[in-house]
C-alpha cells in the first residue's frame, strides 16, 4: 500500500463502523486524496490499515459503488470512479453541508443574514 494515501481512521462507538469508514472514504476522494481514476488498496489492505473486519470495509466500499464514487473490475479491482460530475457534485455537497452547518452556529449565536455576511467578508479579507 502506498504510504502517501495511509490515513488516520478515527472510529467512534456511536454510530455503525462501516458508515464511518465510508464517509471517510468519501472526505478522502473528495478532498483529492485518492485522484480520479486511481486504483485504491484491497479490502484486505484497508481493513488491516484501519483495524477493522475485512466484511465491514467490504460494506464501505460497496456504499460508495453505489453511489458512484468507486468502480469494480473484476481485474484490476477497485478505483476511483473518472466521472469528474460525479466528484464535482460530491464537493458541493460537501461544502453545502458545512455551509449549513456554519449559518446553523451563526443563527445560534444571534448573527443575521447581513451580519453573517460581514463576519464571512471580514474572515476572508484576513486570509488573503
Amino acid at each position: 500500500m502506498n504510504k502517501e494515501n495511509t490515513m488516520e481512521w478515527k472510529i467512534a462507538e456511536d454510530r455503525p463502523i462501516w458508515i464511518q469508514l465510508s464517509e471517510q472514504l468519501t472526505a478522502q476522494i473528495a478532498s483529492g486524496v485518492y485522484q480520479p481514476g486511481q486504483r485504491l488498496p484491497s479490502v484486505r489492505e484497508f481493513a488491516a490499515d484501519a483495524g477493522v473486519n475485512p466484511n465491514t470495509m467490504q460494506r464501505a466500499l460497496t456504499d460508495l459503488e453505489s453511489k458512484g464514487l468507486i468502480i469494480t473490475n473484476r481485474t484490476a479491482g477497485r478505483s476511483v470512479t473518472q466521472d469528474m460530475e460525479t466528484i464535482k457534485q460530491l464537493r458541493t455537497d460537501r461544502a453545502m453541508e458545512q455551509v449549513r452547518q456554519f449559518l446553523a452556529q451563526m443563527s445560534e449565536l444571534g448573527y443575521t443574514k447581513e451580519e453573517i455576511g460581514m463576519v464571512l467578508t471580514q474572515a476572508l479579507k484576513e486570509e488573503v
